[in-house]
């Protein structure tokens, strides 16, 4: 029986992530999971794979706020949760790839505090209800699918027997958090995830739409915020690359609402063809 393992949300894209027992899924994405974005000045998203120190920004769930905390510096700043107004001024366009997303700028003593720890200009903004972001057409279901700041979908989900597999070729293991992903299962075959379509966790349904290709932010050690080598990057692409693109883990849209709990049944329902 597969069953669900871990949950993981991304607050701030490519900062830290924070590990749940349970959470509602939305039609963006699991709730709060990257919501915010930090961008530069000319608005363009920040990631990882330019600034592996990114890494080191922990958040966590305090009360009614988003903490985030520098694990090496540790100085710590908290962000409301569920902003309740932005004044129009604070409006702006950012780049997330090539989608164009309004949002609004936090506020300016956090865009001062993250500016002041990465020692570059940067600014917090935050992706409201209204700003709706669509799916690439080649890959939704109805066209209306939305998502927040991901880099393209809603969800991601990984077999904890596809990570197993590629720890057994590598001098070095690494943890799942080198791959970022919302969902992890236990119980199934290496890699099955790639071929699934249709499929429930728990009560809440969810389509397989295309294996994620991976690309150097899997070399950048989580709790260093550094790159530590070429690995698994250069391993997992001996033996894992399909069409030039390395594939681990499988993109996700979600086709309900509902809240998904780690201990939920996995069901599969039907399959895509396999890669």
């Amino acid at each position: 029986m597969l069953q669900l393992s871990e949950i993981w949300v991304y607050p701030v894209k490519s900062l830290g992530g924070i590990p749940l027992q349970e959470s509602k899924v939305t039609d963006r994405g699991l709730e709060l999971d990257r919501r915010w974005l930090l961008v530069d000045n000319d608005g363009r998203f920040l990631s990882q794979r330019e600034y592996p120190e990114l890494a080191l920004f922990k958040p966590e769930i305090a009360g009614d706020f988003l903490r985030i905390t520098h694990r090496v510096l540790l100085e710590s700043i908290d962000i409301q949760l569920q902003p309740v107004f932005f004044d129009a001024a604070s409006k702006i366009e950012v780049t997330v790839w090539d989608d164009t997303i309004e949002a609004y700028e936090v506020s300016q003593t956090i865009t001062d505090w993250f500016t002041k720890l990465l020692g570059f200009s940067v600014r917090l903004v935050y992706m409201p209800d209204e700003s709706e972001r669509k799916l690439d057409p080649d890959y939704a279901i109805t066209g209306n699918e939305i998502t927040s700041f991901s880099d393209a979908y809603p969800f991601l989900i990984i077999g904890q027997s596809s990570l197993d597999d590629l720890n057994g070729r590598l001098e070095v293991k690494v943890p799942m958090n080198r791959f970022r992903p919302n969902f992890v299962f236990t119980n199934g075959e290496a890699f099955e995830e790639d071929a699934w379509r249709e499929f429930k966790i728990g009560g809440v349904s969810f389509i397989g739409v295309k294996p994620c290709d991976r690309c150097v932010m899997t070399t950048v050690d989580q709790e260093k915020g550094m790159v530590s080598g070429k690995d698994p990057l250069k391993t997992l692409a001996q033996y894992r690359n399909f069409g030039n693109k390395v594939l681990f883990g499988q993109n996700v849209i979600g086709l309900g609402l509902g809240t998904v709990s780690v201990g939920d049944t996995v069901r599969i329902l039907s399959y895509n063809s396999k890669i």
